[in-house]
């Protein structure tokens, strides 16, 4: 149990920004079904979808960009929630870059590798572990694609959303696994207890120059389109 309440170099708990956070929100102070549910929707709508420099960045970092993808907003879930007591690993994966498309554009999306890296966290209630995959993908966000494929009810790909039912996806918490992109799922690389580990072994398929164009360019070009997307403006 100890193993999935540690911190680490990107689990950093103990950081003031996030200590602070904790304290301002009273998360310790409810219980546990409740502690789950508030800091989920608070890593889902008040960080907005976004893409960061990197994967295996720390979540303090994450928490003062404001934004994050799966695998960032994986880290920060866990950190808020284990700096509140519960217990939580993380689920390691490819997802096909199918998903990713409207996200990202023209010769950057032909360039992305096949197989992107994807996590999710698992919480531990009781005996029961629960995934929590549809912290994602901010409501707003969500709600901005759903206006503009009104039409479309089931399976929906692209823009950082692989669903089977588009119309109402599974991403409320109440006891029960949450999803947004999990269709997308190509290779399960199995548990680990942080993120660290899961970056030990697996990271991105980029060479040196498509990370260094991702940091400084395309992430920038793929956080406008997601930008422009939330305010309703998706052509």
């Amino acid at each position: 149990m100890n193993n999935y309440l540690k911190e680490s170099k990107l689990l950093n708990y103990s950081d003031l920004s996030i200590q602070k956070l904790v304290s301002q929100r009273r998360w310790k102070q409810l219980d546990e079904v409740a502690k789950i549910r508030t800091i989920y929707d608070f890593v889902r709508d008040e960080i907005k979808f976004g893409y960061n420099a990197s994967d295996d960045i720390s979540a303090s970092e994450i928490l003062k960009d404001g934004y994050g993808q799966c695998n960032t907003k994986a880290t920060l879930l866990m950190t808020l929630l284990r700096a509140t007591g519960i217990p939580n690993r993380i689920r390691g994966f490819t997802i096909d870059k199918a998903l990713q498309k409207g996200a990202i554009t023209g010769i950057w999306y032909v360039l992305t590798p096949r197989n992107i890296l994807h996590s999710w966290v698992e919480v531990q209630v009781g005996d029961q572990w629960y995934a929590l995959e549809g912290v994602i993908v901010d409501k707003l966000y969500l709600s901005k694609l759903q206006e503009k494929y009104e039409d479309c009810k089931k399976i929906f790909c692209g823009y950082g959303v692989y669903t089977s039912n588009f119309e109402n996806p599974p991403i409320e918490w109440n006891l029960n696994n949450t999803y947004i992109q999990d269709k997308g799922i190509n290779e399960d690389f199995g548990l680990f207890d942080t993120p660290d580990e899961l970056y030990a072994k697996h990271e991105q398929i980029l060479n040196p120059i498509k990370k260094f164009l991702y940091r400084i360019l395309v992430r920038h070009l793929m956080n406008k389109n997601v930008a422009k997307i939330r305010m309703g403006k998706l052509s």
